[in-house]
This record gives structure tokens, C-alpha cells and sequence, in this order.
């Protein structure tokens, strides 16, 4: 009597695969700072005046403030969103937005504008 050692030969190979996990975990979609939609919010300051704050990305910010334009870019806050740039500090919890002074260690300075959300 003769013993082919093929048929065991792959019935060894289909129980190894058979064994394995061939599934690929899915791949992580990450969406860059540029693909993030641009929006604004206006504020309706305590003195009067008004800020239009766009996000272009998840990281900036321009502030619209007294007819100029002040690019900046996100910064560590212990709540909210910080933004600083251009010797300013733009502060958001909520509705509410704060203007200041940035001082040169990167503190917040003295406050401009307190403001709300419209």
C-alpha cells in the first residue's frame, strides 16, 4: 500500500491558514489642519466694538479687530481655546471671547475686550 504525502501536505497548509487572522485593521483616516472647513464667529464686545474670529484650520485663527487682521495660532490653555499672535491673546470658553495683551513670556497680558458670541 502506498502513502502519497501530498493530500496531508495541504490539508496541513489549509489548517495553518485557516489558523491565521488575515483581516487588516482599518486604516485611520486622518484629517489634516487644511481639511478642516473654515468658519467664523462674531463677537459683540462689552465696549461696543466687534470681533469676527475665523478658524481657518484647527490650529489658527485671524482676528478681525478695529479694521486689522491678526493671524494666530493655537496655544496650551488649561480650559477653552487660546489663540496668540501679533502681541495679542484670543481667549475662548463657550459664548464668551476674551481680547488681551500677550506679555513676552507668553502670559496673558492686560484685557482689551471681554466679549460674547452673537
Amino acid at each position: 500500500m502506498r502513502i502519497t504525502t501530498a493530500p496531508l501536505a495541504f490539508a496541513a497548509t489549509l489548517l495553518v491558514f485557516g489558523c491565521t487572522n488575515t483581516q487588516h485593521a482599518p486604516q485611520k483616516l486622518q484629517a489634516s489642519a487644511a481639511d478642516a472647513q473654515s468658519f467664523t464667529h462674531t463677537y459683540r464686545c462689552e465696549s461696543g466694538e466687534t470681533i469676527a474670529a475665523n478658524y481657518p484650520t484647527t490650529d489658527s485663527a485671524t482676528i478681525q479687530y478695529k479694521g486689522h487682521s491678526h493671524p494666530m495660532n493655537i496655544a496650551i490653555s488649561a480650559s477653552g481655546a487660546r489663540y496668540v499672535g501679533d502681541g495679542l491673546e484670543w481667549w475662548t470658553k463657550g459664548s464668551d471671547g476674551t481680547l488681551s495683551t500677550l506679555n513676552a513670556d507668553s502670559t496673558s497680558g492686560e484685557s482689551i475686550e471681554r466679549c460674547k458670541a452673537r
